[in-house]
């Protein structure tokens, strides 16, 4: 599916779910890989990612778009567009949107622990991604302070 594609797509779900039509621009964007799709505020154009079709196939698509839908109308109409926002979650009910897509395989990698503070009294540890200044921080249990040590690493032989 190409852009034009998505766009009387987006045109079709807009008439057919709200009533309303969609007088901006509707695209694929395959950098999108934790969201489902964006909405602009400035723009008011619509970004989907083309992953979520691949893997879930049109109805979870159109979910995210009518999801998208629901924040292009509210926001036009000036009424709550945000996720926080009554009308929104009442409108996500109503056309049957979601408010969180799927998850796509892989999509969130973690970075390996590679730093541990470690308290000197109590021994508690906290595993840390990046490395941290021991002298700014304290032991959340006991209060004592804390020390920097490189996290043992996991042997790649063994994956």
């Amino acid at each position: 599916m190409n852009d034009g594609e998505l766009q009387s797509w987006v045109e079709a779900v807009s008439l057919s779910a709200f009533g309303l039509p969609f007088r901006h621009k509707a695209t694929f964007n395959g950098r999108l890989r934790t969201t489902g799709g964006r909405y602009f505020l400035k723009s008011h154009h619509i970004e989907i990612s083309p992953h979520q079709l691949a893997v879930y196939g049109r109805e979870e698509t159109e979910r995210i778009i009518k999801h998208e839908l629901c924040h292009y109308h509210l926001h036009l109409a000036g009424r709550g567009y945000r996720h926080r926002d009554a009308d929104f979650k009442r409108l996500l009910k109503q056309v049957g949107a979601t408010l969180h897509c799927k998850s796509l395989p892989g999509a969130r990698r973690s970075l390996p622990v590679k730093y541990l503070l470690v308290c000197r009294d109590c021994g508690m540890s906290y595993p840390r991604k990046r490395k941290a200044d021991p002298r700014k921080y304290a032991c959340g249990k006991c209060r004592g302070r804390l020390k920097l040590v490189e996290a043992p690493q996991a042997d790649s032989a063994s994956r």
